[in-house]
């Protein structure tokens, strides 16, 4: 018959992982640190997703702020375009949907307010497939927001890696 183990010894084991992983340098990601600490977006409509994800991660930068105006800030995220689109990528000999592609896109540029390009204009895209089925559509809709919603955040987060590339002020 086995024995459980004592309470004593599984957090004895606890206590040895959390010390193995701190001792490698394992980190939870942070959001990167920014030397521009003023941000205006502009060019996203108001109802964007990948905006308010933008300006999320923004926010839990240290010392970040996204300004209200252009005037206020150091430097401008000009939205070109920023879409986000359902495909379908394969049908079922009945012209049922049976697969799904999502695709969401970033095209922009970094600038100052004075007009200096600091980025010149650059795409970044996120694509994801999925199964469908008619039976559990609203599941598969909330699948599909899940998908966008992981999507830009990857996008936002590619986004402030490449502003934090820019450099100091």
């Amino acid at each position: 018959m086995l024995r459980r183990p004592s309470r004593r010894r599984l957090l004895g084991a606890a206590a040895l992982a959390t010390t193995l992983l701190a001792g490698c340098g394992f980190q939870l990601r942070r959001p990167p640190e920014l030397a521009w600490k003023r941000i205006f977006l502009s060019g996203f409509s108001e109802d964007s997703a990948l905006a308010d994800e933008l300006r999320r991660q923004l926010r839990a930068s240290p010392g970040v702020t996204v300004a209200d105006t252009p005037a206020d800030a150091d430097l401008i995220v000009e939205s070109l375009q920023d879409s986000s689109e359902h495909l379908v990528a394969a049908t079922t000999s009945t012209s049922q949907i049976s697969e799904m592609t999502l695709r969401a896109r970033l095209r922009f540029r970094v600038r100052t307010p004075a007009g200096r390009e600091l980025i010149v204009p650059t795409e970044l895209a996120q694509t994801r497939d999925m199964s469908y089925s008619e039976r559990s559509a609203l599941a598969k809709q909330h699948e599909a927001a899940l998908l966008f919603r992981s999507m830009h955040a990857d996008l936002a987060m590619q986004v402030l890696r490449r502003l934090a590339a820019l450099g100091p002020a």
